[in-house]
């Protein structure tokens, strides 16, 4: 993760919040720093956010930036349940809260710490689903909603009862189908696909019994079927030319290297006695009735 550097983000000459801060090396110095910041009033809210929605200032939004950090940082505590860095949580808050700035507009009459509260709440909950689990574990808006209604319902890591999931589903007007399988999904764990590497000979991974999808007894007669009727079409294809155009297209195509490879229109009007473009229009045709009887073979 990216320091966290609030002097960052001051505009150069915004008298409001241009004030001196510490040089920020951890997280502690960091919500520290933020937290000295001063708030603005609603005047000078209202002043700010007319200038960067007329004027696109962005030292109007710096400042209102500025002065809602301490805001993401407040936010963010109330996520540390789900064992993710704080400074991660921190961060994607601010990605929010720049969001909400760049939206606010000062005229509809509400403060923007009411306004922003829902996009710093948003990018933090997507940073959640798609970093708390390898697999994830909400989707929709619907099971995004559930995933994070459960968390709050749950009193401990235990697994629910039929009884628990009904009276949480009758708070949450959801269907306690969609309870439980949320349920399963916040209490599985991720599986590693191989083993760990920690010595244990008796380890057994799923990679040991996964199967390849080339290796699957159905796969494997289909494809040695699918290539005994392409061996056996283009013997019968062959068979159904008259020689001459047999010689060409065997020439053409299906000569080794070893025997000199492919020849050329030219040779095989050398051999024939005609030109190069009959032997053209030859082979054409020759290939366009071979084309028919593979359809047919296979």
């Amino acid at each position: 993760m990216a320091t966290l550097t609030p002097t960052a983000l001051v505009p150069a000459g915004a008298h409001s919040v241009a004030m001196a801060l510490p040089p920020v090396g951890n997280l502690d110095a960091y919500i520290s720093a933020v937290n000295r910041l001063p708030m603005l009033s609603p005047e000078r809210e209202t002043e700010l956010g007319r200038r960067l929605r007329d004027h696109a200032d962005l030292t109007a939004a710096r400042e209102l930036v500025m002065s809602h950090l301490r805001l993401v940082v407040s936010v963010s505590r109330q996520y540390l349940g789900y064992g993710l860095p704080h400074a991660d949580l921190i961060q994607e808050g601010n990605i929010g809260l720049m969001k909400a700035v760049k939206r606010f507009d000062p005229e509809r009459g509400v403060r923007l710490v009411s306004f922003a509260l829902h996009w710093i709440k948003a990018e933090i909950h997507e940073y959640i689903l798609k970093n708390w689990r390898l697999v994830k574990v909400a989707t929709t808006k619907a099971q995004r909603k559930l995933f994070f209604n459960l968390r709050s319902q749950r009193t401990d890591a235990h697994t629910l009862s039929a009884g628990e999931i009904d009276a949480i589903a009758a708070r949450l007007n959801v269907k306690p189908a969609e309870v439980a399988e949320m349920e399963t999904r916040l209490t599985g764990q991720d599986m590693a696909l191989e083993p760990t590497g920690e010595g244990d000979e008796d380890g057994f991974a799923p990679i040991a019994y996964l199967a390849a999808p080339q290796a699957e007894p159905s796969e494997v007669l289909e494809r040695r079927e699918r290539d005994r009727l392409h061996g056996e079409g283009l013997s019968q294809a062959l068979a159904a030319l008259d020689p001459r155009s047999r010689r060409i297209i065997e020439a053409r195509w299906l000569r080794d290297e070893s025997e000199g490879g492919s020849l050329t229109l030219h040779d095989l009007a050398d051999e024939f006695g005609v030109s190069a473009e009959r032997i053209r229009q030859i082979e054409v045709k020759a290939m366009q009735k071979m084309k028919a009887a593979l359809a047919e073979a296979v």
